[in-house]
């Protein structure tokens, strides 16, 4: 099971890099037309663009940060569920244990059992060949 918490791990992790390169690229992508826009804002002052990179810049952020959390609820389910599975494979290995405990015992007491009637086993199987021997030559 310590696999199964080595996915999830691995998992995470993936996902974590795929949350930051799509970040980063958004953020390239997003400086562009801030830039153009920056250049621009000389000649038309109507709006403030550093104030409207900043508020984008902002939600960006909540953004990615949200989708982190997400990442972190999911890290967490995932734990919580191989945890569950280990416990249940912990029970079943303990069930099946138990029963091989009992088959073995029972297995002992057949032993001994057998063990104690073969002596008598022993003198009727001795007499059944004798018995035929003579029906033979008869």
């Amino acid at each position: 099971m310590g696999k199964l918490k080595s996915y999830q791990e691995q998992l995470q992790d993936i996902v974590e890099k795929g949350i930051n390169a799509a970040e980063e690229q958004q953020k390239k992508l997003a400086s562009k037309p801030f830039d153009y826009a920056e250049k621009l804002e000389a000649e038309a002052r109507e709006y403030s663009v550093k104030s409207l990179r900043k508020r984008y810049n902002g939600y960006s952020e909540t953004l990615f940060e949200q989708l982190r959390s997400l990442n972190g609820r999911f890290g967490n389910f995932a734990a919580e569920l191989v945890a569950k599975l280990e416990k249940e494979a912990a029970e079943s290995a303990d069930a099946v244990s138990e029963a091989a405990e009992d088959v073995a015992e029972a297995a002992q007491d057949a032993k001994k059992s057998v063990t104690a009637k073969k002596p008598a086993a022993r003198k009727t199987a001795a007499r059944k060949p004798a018995a035929k021997k003579e029906t033979a030559s008869a």
